[in-house]
This record gives C-alpha cells, structure tokens and sequence, in this order.
C-alpha cells in the first residue's frame, strides 16, 4: 500500500490479560490465584479476546477509511528530489594531457561534530582539455580583424583595442582546440595606458563562442585591474564552446569585450596593452547531485501471472530525471519495459509497469473480469521464470542537499591531478519526500481540479505539483491588453550563503523550472488561455540606520541588526510569519522601526532612511517614508547599511 496506515491502539490478547491482572492485584489483593486454571482468569481471557476483537474493528476507522479512500483515488506520495549544484574541479597544475573526471565521481561537504558529511555525485563525465595561446587577434569595431600574434612574440606592446577605445572593441585570444566547461587562466604582462577606469569595476567581459553566437563567460578573478598591470583572469568557459573560424584561423576563441559604461561607471581615455600573454587549463565545471546510482538490481524471478509486485531493497526511488526501467529475459537476451503512470491505456500487448517511487514497488499489469465474464489484460505478463532486473535507478534526494556556496571541498573519489573542489553557488532543487498529512490536505484539492486550470488556485496547485522545489507560486492576472493570458509567478527555493542573506541570481528560477510547470499547465488549460510563465518582479530595498547599542557589543549588536533586516525583508521567509513577504505588500517606516527596535543590545533606534533600489543595475533612489511593491512583485534586501554608537547615556536621549 503507498500510504502508510496508522494503529490506533496497538494492544493484543495477552498486553491485555497482563493488564487486568495488575489491576487485580491493586484492586482485589486478596485474589492471590492468576493461574489459568482459575475461573476469574477465564472470564478475564473472555473480556480480553472480545476487546482484542474491538481493537481491530478500531484501527479500520477513521483514518485508515481516509486513506483507503486516498488509495482507490490514486494518490501517491511524492518521492523527494535531489538537488543539483555545479562543481568545480580544480587541477594541482596545468596538466599537457586530457584529465578525465569519470561521471559518478564523488564529493562531500565537510563533516562535523553534529553534522553528517552530504554527499554528491557528478552526473557527466568531464573532459578537462589542456590549452595554450595559438593566436591573438585584435578586432575594433568597424575595423579588419588583424592577427598580431607574431608582433606579441617579438616583444612589442600591443594595444588591446583602438584608440581611444570604443564600446565593441574586442581582443580574441585562439586555443588549439576548444574548451567547454573548463576553467582557463588568461596571463597577461601588461603596459599601463588603459587610464581612466575603475580597476575594481572594467568596462570588460569576457565570452566564447558557441558556433552561432558568442556566449558570456563567468568571470572567478581579475588581478590586471581591467588590463592595466600584469595579472591574471580565470574565465569559466561554458559548456557550448565550440572551434570555429576568425582571422583565417580555426581555434577555440574567447574573446575580451569592451561594453558601454554604466552611467556612473569610468571609461577608458587610452588602449591598455599587452607585451605578454599566456594561457592554460586549471580545472572545470561539472553538474553534481545529491543521489546515488544504484545498478544491476535484481527484482525476481516471474510467475507467469498479471498484477505480479517486486520491490527494491534501497528507497526511495528519485523520479526527478529519467524514470527506470525493468528488463526481462528472453532468453537470448533482455526486453525493456517502461513506466507508465497508470494502466488504463495499455493493451494486452504493451510492456509497461507502474512505480511506488516511495516504497520502491514495480507492479505489472493486472486482469479484470469485465461483466460479459471475460477477462481482460491491461499489458503484458512476463513468461513464467523469466529473470526480472532495473539496469539503473536513482536513490537519495531531500532537502539535505540544499548546501550553501562553498560547502563543498571534499574530493572522496580518487582523481589523479586534482587539488581542491568547490561549488561557487548553492545547491538547489532538494525537496524532502511527501508526508501522509500533507496527501490528505492535497487530496480534496486533486478531487476539485480533476487535472483541469481553471482558477488562480488551480494554476498554484498543479504549478507546485509539476515543480516541488519552487519555494513559492503566484498566479495573477494578466496586464491589460492580454485578454486570455495568465501570469504564474515562480520563485526558487534557496539556501542562503549567510543567515538570510540572498543573492539577487539565486531567486531566478533555473529554464528547467520553468519548463516543467509550463508544460504541466498546457496540458490542463482551458481552450484559448496563453501561459507565461516567469520570475516576479523584485523591488529592491536598502534600509540605513542609526543605532544606540551597548558599549561592551556595538559590533554584535550591528550584526544582529543586518540578520534581522535581511530576515524580514525577505521573499523566501520574511514577513511577519516567516512565511515569505506578502506579494505587493509595500514596505513602511514604522514596520522596519520595529524590526530594529525588537533587537537584542539595542537601546535606541535614532534613524531609519528607506531607499527603493534596483538590485539589478544597483541604483538607489531617494529616502521615502514608504515604498510601494507592485501586486505581482517582492521586496529584496539590497545592501543594507547600520551604525550602531555606543549609548553612554543607558539608552535615554
């Protein structure tokens, strides 16, 4: 059965005859005989049988009937979901040949004194390419791509881009081959002329091409202050890196672009250059998840009769990628059988089965009597004493894996070549499996909705069905001028890198999010209604304050007075319940007062300043007393900045 029933009251014949003895030996000390020989024992043997007889009528009701009807409706809990979080593998020196990371290597968090390690395992192989400078190309725009690679050898500083240089301008450095998901290091020695910006902000970025469009590159450190001294750049390379043709040359190509300032950014006055220039492989990137692959299962041997059950031994079953397969054998070799999520469309032909994903059951076809006296087969029984397995099915998954950036650094897998390993963002898409308390709250939604999207409510319902790990749904309705459109609002569950501090990139949904809820919705729309699906829109929000704290702890009090800002302002479990700030609730002066005043160590809120921001560009406006949130938007915390004085005078003004 998938959903566990309870037992009201566990007690049997025997709990039950000891029980009334230990009352009789309290209430009546004079009855010294227990034997069963004695005719009070029989008449307490008689009550205890007609009780044991009333216990078991109790456990078919209530709760057992409400899930026995769960049953016959069939729902089944949900398996949990692995999350998955990028990997990087860094090398412990350039290597001249291909270092190869096989799929299913293993990495860990640290393990602690109260915490257990949580392990991950690479879920492709990763190729990390070695590579070299072959070619240096500069292109302006406007201009001829010019190859000065031989001019570079001669020693000659060569200007990076034109002069003075223009929004477009680009440096194209050619490798041997291309290096997709790898980590490269560009070294420069370089000439000091590219005055005028920012070292710690360049107007720069950095891209490879993928064979139709040049794709941006993740940029991990930039020691040549925007080419202006000599340094390094490590660049990660994403994964549709491909070699193609510039300059006459067919090599793998990144390129260094330079992009239109920002309104408050400084541009450069002259070219920076180059005399040197050099580049190598210092790792890659891989996805990792948090679940194991378990393979070459053996289910059993087959009876040759419909509605056969197998079960595995390691659950539960993660059903978040491929589902498994069954194999049979045939003798001369082995037939596939695929999961179906029910049998009512298989003929009797059909090799399908069904999966528990919670218990790890894989149930055949069954046969009905049908009333004509018939019977009728829905799928194919396997022949009697053929050999059952799962090449392969998945294992683990829960919210456990929902690590924060940095967590992971243990390498349990042995690698030749590889010094460290690190994730530069947090885990996400861990969900913990279903509970039987919440299967009967989603119940009585599931019998309304009869998998059709009519309302806002049911649009929510089947968006988190279709996407567990979407902390929240949000459906409103479309702007004016989109008559028959909806907008259902998603945003990811994420692990914050301290306390509650989020970054502005980990409340976008990732497209496979996206994907999955849009397809989920399609299938049960009404006839005429457009989808979008997408992110909110987050109104960013700094707060500045002035405190009063104790002398002995202004810079704990300080601290506790960022923790509580970036708690409540919070999208994900913010808000006066800790729920997630309310959509289109607006933010206000006297609220956040409150906030601060309620913390620990301070004695006096001396000044609260709210700036509306935009977390994407950075802007602040000016202070207001409150700041509006759009009905389909969410507040983010943007940098909030707190003072604390020490209060000499006990917190009296």
């Amino acid at each position: 059965m998938a959903l566990p029933a309870p037992n009201l009251d566990d007690r049997r014949f025997q709990q039950l005859v000891d029980e009334a003895k230990r009352y009789v030996q309290q209430r009546a000390p004079e009855w010294t005989d227990h034997n069963v020989s004695d005719p009070g024992v029989t008449l307490i043997e008689t009550f205890a049988y007609l009780v044991d007889q009333l216990l078991y009528r109790l456990n078919r009701v209530p709760d057992k009937n409400h899930l026995a009807f769960l049953d016959l409706l069939g729902i089944r809990l949900f398996p949990p979901a692995a999350a998955t979080v990028e990997v990087d593998f860094h090398l412990s020196a350039p290597q001249p040949e291909t270092v190869l990371l096989r799929r299913g290597t293993q990495v860990a968090t640290p393990r602690g004194d109260t915490e257990e390690a949580v392990p991950f395992a690479t879920t492709d192989d990763l190729p990390i390419v070695p590579s070299s400078l072959d070619r240096l190309v500069t292109a302006p725009v406007g201009g001829q791509q010019r190859d000065v690679t031989g001019r570079l050898a001669d020693g000659a500083d060569l200007p990076c881009f034109q002069t003075p240089p223009v929004p477009g301008d680009a440096l194209l450095f050619g490798l041997p081959t291309a290096v997709p998901r790898c980590i490269v290091a560009v070294r420069l020695d370089s000439r000091v002329e590219g005055v005028g910006v920012d070292p710690r902000q360049p107007p720069l970025v950095w891209e490879a091409w993928d064979g139709s469009r040049w794709l941006a590159c993740e940029t991990a450190s930039d020691t040549t202050g925007g080419l202006n001294r000599p340094g390094e750049v490590v660049v990660y390379v994403p994964a549709g890196h491909v070699p193609s043709v510039a300059a006459g040359t067919r090599a793998g190509w990144l390129r260094c672009r330079v992009t239109e300032p920002a309104a408050d950014q400084p541009f450069y006055s002259e070219s920076p250059t180059i005399r040197e220039a050099e580049v190598f492989t210092i790792g890659g990137t891989v996805t990792a998840e948090h679940a194991e692959t378990v393979r070459d299962v053996p289910l059993g041997v087959s009876e040759g009769v419909a509605g056969q059950r197998f079960t595995v031994s390691r659950t539960p079953i993660l059903l978040d990628g491929d589902p498994p397969v069954v194999e049979v054998s045939t003798g001369t070799g082995w037939e596939t059988w695929t999961v179906v999520e029910h049998f009512g469309a298989s003929g009797p032909g059909d090799r399908h089965v069904r999966i528990d994903a919670t218990t790890g059951e894989f149930a055949f076809p069954p046969a009905v009597r049908e009333p004509d006296g018939t019977v009728r087969t829905y799928g194919a029984v396997p022949p009697k004493g053929a050999r059952l397995r799962v090449p392969s099915y998945r294992t683990g998954g829960g919210s456990a894996g929902n690590v924060a950036r940095g967590a992971i650094s243990v390498l349990h897998s042995s690698v030749p070549y590889i010094a460290s390993v690190s994730n530069r963002e947090a885990a996400r898409g861990g969900v913990d499996g279903e509970t039987v308390e919440n299967a009967k709250v989603r119940a009585p939604g599931l019998l309304r909705l009869q998998e059709r999207a009519v309302t806002a409510e049911d649009h929510e319902v089947i968006a988190r069905q279709a996407a567990p790990s979407a902390a929240r749904v949000r459906c409103v309705p479309a702007v004016p001028g989109e008559g028959g459109a909806v907008r259902v609002l998603v945003v990811p569950d994420a692990a914050a890198d301290e306390g509650d501090r989020l970054r502005f990139e980990q409340l976008v949904p990732p497209d496979p999010m996206l994907s999955a809820i849009a397809a989920r919705l399609d299938e049960r729309r009404l006839i005429g209604t457009r989808l979008v699906v997408e992110p909110p829109v987050y109104q960013g929000v700094t707060v500045v304050a002035r405190l009063l704290g104790r002398d002995d702890e202004t810079d704990r009090v300080r601290e506790r007075a960022l923790a509580a800002l970036f708690r409540h302002l919070n999208p994900l479990r913010g808000g006066a319940d800790g729920t997630g700030w309310p959509f289109g609730r607006p933010v206000q002066y006297g609220e956040v007062f409150a906030v601060l005043q309620q913390v620990e160590g301070v004695t006096l809120v001396e000044e609260v300043r709210l700036f509306p921001a935009d977390p994407i560009t950075g802007q602040r406006g000016t202070p207001v007393d409150r700041i509006d949130v759009a009905a389909d938007a969410l507040v983010f915390s943007y940098r909030h900045q707190v003072v604390v004085r020490h209060d000499h005078a006990g917190g009296t003004p």
